[in-house]
């Protein structure tokens, strides 16, 4: 976690997290220099160094920090499988119904998104990490990739607090991380309820 910020800051070196060793090189690039690209966005705190940094370097400074990133070596095995088995039924069933009216409009229905402006969900690595504390912030107050001089209207994510109680936040987020072969592991209403008070920083 990133202290006094609320946001968990991924390992990348972890392929459980945010590895990159699978990542093209333009795809890191674009997530560094533009906020945005086919495989992720960056929101939060990543989205201020964006904004008010890697946006501005060469693009020759960019691609080395992308080829240096995505050579660090992996300190774990690959993905989790999927962990719906764990999951009620009828908290799949909750999420499911949520994501169909609120969020399968932008992201799809098998969760495809349509990149760079909306990212996917399915096969998504933000989404599947072990800390369930970025999606949980953003389902609740939604969030904007930076604008940038690559991307310079950037699409956002409308905030959902007040419109889904803490149970139905949490049947989404763990809908969203175990459905399409997510292997993320379900969320609970009391880790909803802890985060939906926290600073917007």
């Amino acid at each position: 976690m990133i202290p006094n910020q609320n946001w968990y800051a991924p390992s990348l070196t972890s392929n459980r997290e945010a590895g990159l060793g699978d990542w093209s090189i333009k795809d890191i690039v674009d997530l560094l220099q533009a906020g945005a690209s086919h495989r992720a966005t960056v929101y939060g705190p990543m989205a201020e160094v964006t904004f008010n940094s890697l946006q501005y370097m060469s693009d020759a400074d960019v691609r080395a920090m992308a080829v240096y990133l995505k050579s660090l070596p992996p300190k774990d095995e690959a993905r989790a499988s999927s962990q719906a088995q764990l999951v009620a039924p009828g908290t799949m069933e909750t999420g499911r119904r949520i994501y169909a009216s609120q969020c399968a409009m932008c992201h799809g229905d098998e969760g495809k998104g349509k990149p760079p402006g909306m990212p996917p969900l399915a096969n998504n690595q933000s989404i599947e990490m072990a800390s369930p504390v970025n999606p949980i912030r953003m389902v609740l107050n939604g969030g904007y990739a930076p604008a940038t001089r690559r991307n310079p209207r950037p699409y956002g994510m409308p905030p959902f607090a007040h419109l889904l109680n803490d149970e139905e936040a949490a049947a989404v987020v763990t809908y969203i991380r175990v459905a399409w072969g997510n292997g993320g592991t379900p969320v609970t209403a009391t880790q909803v309820n802890q985060l939906r008070s926290v600073p917007l920083e």
